[in-house]
């Protein structure tokens, strides 16, 4: 451990300017080195948070490969006749975390151009790709029903995410009205209380949204009154019903009826004759706006179909897990050895992983970047991405130096990627940060301690390999 006794002194010079009591691991190391630059609590596990879409993107190129498309198709086992089709239409879903309404309306066009104005069956909804949960082990529940946790279930349509207004009541003590718009197949119902200006109710009062069955939503709670009404945006809980009120919509739009029920299917089934179909972009694309973006619901649609693809069986998040540990030993070597896994995009607090793990899955990525093109998807800091205004990184004068992922918590600060040094030596980087905490009245400037100490980290790494 010689190194990290070299390097205790200077790190603890930087660490300093953490909040008291914040937990850091840091781990630099040019590539491909035999060891490190710096070895600072590099075994020590960590919440990785969603530097844990390196793993995912790594292990997805290597399974699925760059070109993998998801396939949403329509189809059916029974014959066209005077414009009927005699038989089930189902609409396979396959867990295409972009797919649209607008994509699916032109499925729909492409069945009306096959002639078909009446099916003699069910409308069914496969969603049998998936099993088991769409939310995975350690998710917090007060997430479950923001945008950025829509459960990544196989039917997804426009992100699984829908926005209403919230108006205040006209009086004191009168209830909140919601308007939604038409075109989403969601119920919305108030029992929130408007409160006068001032009222001494106020700091305390929150909103709640609470989730019923088939996607019925009631809000909790209390608002101030306004005259500008409140945007809310809310996850889609049941992603299968969603995708299938949307789809009975299309179909009536365009004037195709059906004679039985709106059915799902979690079985998987035989195929039928696909009537229309839509691609979704290839993988290389989603990895790129999932690592610059930090998208959730492409990270966890992606990290469940791994599972699918290695062992053949529903993507579950278990599969996912096995299947990536598996994959990153037999093809890259990364032995994942006690870390836990449970989600791609590393929004479950059940993650661990230590610097010295990620440090693997980055040097193989270094070391094989002319095939797996990994580095140009990640974020450029001052660039683009989630690192276009990382301030530490800004003031250490790195802009277009470091391309990382970011992965942030509630009191997490995480950075895992790599940096062009001064001297042109590349060196691949992991700061695991937790237990970050301010006084309140710190709040409003509870990033500063973070910029000081992320500024003077990375320039002297940059200056001085």
């Amino acid at each position: 451990m010689l190194n990290a006794n070299l390097h205790a002194a200077p790190v603890e010079d930087y660490a300093q300017y953490l909040p008291d009591g914040a937990n850091l691991a840091l781990m630099v190391q040019k590539i491909g080195a035999p060891a490190p630059v710096i070895d600072y609590h590099a075994k020590q596990m960590a919440l990785p948070a969603s530097t844990m879409k390196v793993l995912t993107a790594l292990a997805a190129m290597l399974q699925l490969g760059p070109e993998y498309r998801f396939k949403t198709t329509l189809e059916s086992s029974g014959g066209l006749s005077s414009g009927t089709l005699k038989g089930d239409l189902v609409a396979r879903f396959d867990g295409d975390p972009t797919l649209s309404r607008q994509a699916l309306r032109n499925m729909v066009a492409t069945l009306k151009q096959r002639g078909i104005t009446h099916v003699d069956g069910n409308l069914v909804i496969d969603t049998s790709v998936f099993a088991s949960h769409d939310k995975a082990p350690g998710w917090p529940w007060n997430d479950m029903t923001q945008c950025f946790s829509a459960p990544p279930g196989a039917a997804i349509v426009d992100r699984n995410c829908f926005s209403v207004s919230l108006y205040s009541g006209k009086n004191a003590g009168d209830t909140a009205f919601i308007r939604t718009a038409s075109f989403y197949p969601v119920n919305m119902f108030s029992e929130v209380k408007t409160l006068a200006r001032g009222s001494a109710e106020a700091q305390y009062c929150e909103l709640d949204v609470v989730p019923g069955e088939l996607n019925r939503y009631t809000l909790t709670g209390c608002m101030i009154q306004r005259s500008e009404p409140l945007p809310l945006a809310f996850a889609v809980q049941n992603g299968a019903s969603y995708a299938g009120a949307i789809l009975k919509a299309e179909l009536a739009s365009a004037g195709i009826d059906y004679s039985g029920h709106l059915v799902r299917q979690t079985q998987p089934s035989q195929p039928g004759t696909v009537l229309a179909e839509h691609d979704s972009a290839q993988l290389h694309e989603l990895l790129k706006v999932m690592l610059k973006k930090s998208d959730n619901m492409i990270a966890d649609t992606v990290f469940r179909t791994i599972g699918r693809n290695y062992f053949g069986v529903a993507g579950t998040w278990r599969a996912g897990s096995d299947a990536v540990r598996r994959i990153l030993k037999q093809k890259a070597n990364v032995d994942l050895g006690n870390s836990i896994m449970v989600d791609g995009s590393g929004l479950s607090r059940h993650d661990l992983i230590s610097p010295e793990t990620m440090m693997q899955v980055l040097q193989y990525i270094a070391q094989h970047d002319n095939e797996l093109n990994i580095i140009a998807m990640l974020p450029l800091a001052g660039y683009d991405g989630t690192l276009q205004y990382r301030a530490g990184l800004h003031e250490a004068g790195v802009t277009g130096k470091v391309s990382a992922k970011t992965g942030s918590l509630q009191g997490v600060y995480n950075l895992a990627g790599f940096m062009t040094t001064a001297s042109g030596q590349r060196v691949a980087f992991v700061q695991f940060l937790s237990g970050y905490a301010v006084a309140p009245e710190d709040q409003r400037q509870r990033r500063i301690p973070l910029v000081r100490f992320e500024s003077r980290l990375y320039k002297d790494v940059y200056q001085n390999n």
